[in-house]
C-alpha cells in the first residue's frame, strides 16, 4: 500500500473522523463538551484494554532475547529524546531552559493514544506486529521525565530528583493501571482473555472514537487559548521533532529485527509526545514551566499532525525498508 492509500485509509478511518469532528466543533465555539468523569473514565478503560491485551500478546509469544531487547531500546529511546528535542528547541525557539525541558521530556515519553491509532491502522490493513510491543509502550511513559529533570538541574531549573519525585512518578495513575493491566494479561493468558474479551474487544474501537471527540475538542480549545504563544519556531519544532524521532524509532526496529508492523510501532512510540502521565508530572517537577506551552505542543500540534499525516508516513516507511 503506498503512502497517499495509507494516508487516505487514515484520513477516512472513524477515529481520525471523531478527532476532526471535536476539533472543528470547538473551532466553531460549539458547546458541545464530554464530562470530566466521562472522559477519564474512558482513559482508564483503554489503558486497561490495551495493557491487558499486551500482556495476553507477550504470554502468547513467551518470553525472549528480541523482547528484553526490544524493552531496553524502548527506555533507551525515550531517555535519549528529550536531549535531542531540548537541543533543537534551543536552536529553533527563544523559550527558556525550563519551558525547553519541559517541553522535551514530552517528546520523549508517548502517546497512548497515538499508538493505539497505529494499531487500529495496522490492524484494518491486515498488517501483523508484535503484541509486546504494548509493553514497550509502557517502558517509555516514565524515563523521559527523568531526562527532563536531568536537564533543568544541570542548569539549576526545576526541582531536584529524589525518592519523593520518583515515587510520584513511578505510582501514576496511567504508569500503574497500564503496567498493572499487562502484567495480569501475561498472568493470565488467552484464557484470561476469553473471560473479558466482550468486556475489551468489541466495545473498544467505539470508546476510542468517543475519546477522539474529546481529544478534538481538548486541542482546538487548547490552540484557541495559546494561539499567541505559539510561533513559527514552536510550530515546525512540533512537526519536524515527531519525523526525527520516527526515524530513530525505524532505525531501532531494523536493528532489532522487527517485523513491518512492530518497525511501524515503535516508530510511533518514538515519534509521539505524551499528553497524560508528563503533564502531570511536570507540574510537580517543573511547576514554573508553562502548562500553555508544552500541552498545545504536545495536543494541539503533534498529535494532529501525527493522528492524520504521520500514521501513513511512519508505516510507509516501515513497509519500504522492511520490503
Amino acid at each position: 500500500m503506498d503512502l497517499l492509500a495509507l494516508a487516505a485509509a487514515n484520513l477516512t478511518s472513524p477515529v481520525v473522523l471523531f478527532f476532526a469532528l471535536g476539533f472543528a466543533a470547538a473551532m466553531a465555539r460549539s458547546d458541545l463538551v464530554v464530562p470530566e468523569a466521562v472522559a477519564k473514565g474512558i482513559s482508564l478503560y483503554l489503558l486497561l484494554a490495551i495493557g491487558f491485551k499486551g500482556g495476553v500478546g507477550v504470554a502468547a509469544n513467551g518470553l525472549d532475547l528480541r523482547l528484553g531487547l526490544t524493552l531496553l531500546a524502548g527506555a533507551v529511546l525515550s531517555f535519549a529524546i528529550p536531549f535531542i528535542a531540548f537541543a533543537l528547541l534551543k536552536a529553533m525557539t527563544r523559550l527558556s531552559v525550563t519551558d525547553a525541558a519541559a517541553v522535551a521530556a514530552h517528546y520523549g515519553s508517548i502517546s497512548i493514544v497515538t499508538f493505539v491509532a497505529m494499531t487500529s491502522l495496522l490492524d484494518g490493513s491486515g498488517i501483523p506486529f508484535e503484541g509486546y510491543m504494548v509493553a514497550v509502550a509502557a517502558v517509555m511513559e516514565a524515563p523521559a521525565i527523568f531526562s527532563a529533570l536531568l536537564i533543568a538541574a544541570r542548569t539549576g531549573s526545576g526541582r531536584a530528583v529524589d525518592g519523593e519525585l520518583l515515587r510520584e512518578v513511578a505510582l501514576n495513575g496511567s504508569i500503574v493501571l497500564l503496567t498493572g493491566a499487562f502484567l495480569i494479561g501475561w498472568a493470565t493468558g488467552a484464557e484470561g482473555f476469553e473471560r473479558i474479551a466482550p468486556f475489551i474487544e468489541a466495545p473498544f474501537q467505539g470508546v476510542l472514537c468517543f475519546f477522539l471527540l474529546d481529544m478534538g475538542l481538548i486541542a482546538a480549545r487548547g490552540l484557541r487559548g495559546a494561539a499567541k504563544q505559539l510561533n513559527a519556531g514552536l510550530v515546525a519544532f512540533g512537526v519536524l521533532m515527531p519525523l526525527i524521532g520516527a526515524t530513530l524509532g525505524i532505525a531501532t526496529a531494523t536493528l532489532l529485527g522487527l517485523s513491518v508492523g512492530g518497525t511501524a510501532v515503535l516508530a510511533t512510540l518514538a515519534a509521539s509526545a505524551s499528553y497524560i502521565a508528563v503533564p502531570a508530572a511536570m507540574r510537580v517537577a517543573m511547576p514554573e514551566a508553562n502548562p500553555g506551552i508544552y500541552l498545545t505542543m504536545s495536543l494541539g500540534v503533534t498529535f494532529p499532525f501525527n493522528l492524520t499525516v504521520g500514521l501513513a508516513i511512519y508505516l510507509a516507511a516501515a513497509q519500504m525498508i522492511g520490503g
